[in-house]
């Protein structure tokens, strides 16, 4: 992933986390765990998070049970951070879902 442009997305407890950004749509290997954001740009140029979440990303990518919501809120590129411990795929989910609430519904897709 590294010839990707990155951005770091911070969480509500200051902890900055580097993701990859790929245009959608986009296919991954199977088995590559991760956190992700489907996002998208807005009127002044800035990310706009729609979901944020994590597993495995290729099912993620194909078969995502808010791709309906996803699409409609107009997502462009999903932002891919590699992480192979569920432990803290979750808790980097929750840090960034706390900072990041415009990504709940009904601006986003997340379920509160």
């Amino acid at each position: 992933m590294s010839e990707h442009k990155t951005i770091y997305w911070i969480g509500a407890s200051g902890k900055e986390y580097k993701y990859f950004i790929w245009e959608l749509p986009v296919n991954f290997d199977a088995n590559q765990d991760g956190n992700y954001i489907f996002t998208k740009l807005n009127a002044n140029n800035k990310w706009v998070p729609i979901y944020i979440g994590q597993g495995d990303l290729k099912e993620r990518m194909e078969n995502h049970h808010q791709a309906d919501c996803i699409r409609r809120k107009g997502a462009t590129h999903v932002h891919v951070h590699l992480n192979s411990n569920k432990e803290d795929r979750i808790s980097e989910e929750s840090d960034l879902l706390r900072n990041y609430t415009n990504a709940n519904q009904p601006s986003g897709c997340n379920e509160q």
